[in-house]
């Protein structure tokens, strides 16, 4: 167990890291990719769990960092925490750039967190869409997997044109 929850951990300080790198890149004008590429040439790091995102979502990362944290409880640790603190700051980073734009609409295209997949339990957007929600924006969704009118109280549009016309920021 102690393998598995470290090995998450670890992939999930990835995913920050190349978030932090991304938020960095933009805040200073730089070219995200460019340097994300250039880190990748290292043989120590190499090209893989570098996309920068929403922040890690998912059941997994999420469910195996925070129990991971919980096992640290007489045990001094920095590292642990500040991976759960960092994937919550690019969650916070992305709603803020978003309510900067001042949208009439905020459209989410997809829940989903991975090509061809219908599952969204716990993606990185909806913690997202829970801070957007707090600062009272309306919010529609496509995601054409849900047959349903709605998902946790929004709208859920299945019409691709549809969704594009009624957002003023995807």
């Amino acid at each position: 167990e102690a393998v598995k929850l470290f090995s998450n951990a670890f992939l999930a300080l990835r995913v920050a890291f190349f978030n932090e790198s991304d938020t960095y890149s933009e805040a200073n004008n730089l070219n995200a990719q460019d340097i994300i590429e250039g880190v990748s040439l290292d043989p120590r790091i190499g090209n893989y769990y570098n996309n920068p995102s929403f922040g890690y979502g998912g059941y997994c990362l999420t469910k195996d960092t925070k129990q991971l944290l919980a096992s640290y409880k007489n045990v001094p640790q920095n590292i642990i925490k500040s991976i759960i603190d960092s994937n919550y700051t690019r969650k916070e980073y992305i709603a803020n750039k978003i309510i900067e734009k001042k949208p009439r609409t905020i459209g989410i295209y997809r829940l989903v967190m991975k090509a061809d997949s219908d599952n969204f339990r716990d993606s990185a957007i909806q913690d997202i869409i829970e801070i957007l929600r707090k600062k009272e924006n309306e919010i529609i969704v496509y995601e054409p997997s849900i047959v349903s009118d709605n998902f946790n109280g929004l709208k859920i549009i299945r019409s691709l044109s549809e969704f594009k016309q009624k957002s003023s920021v995807i």
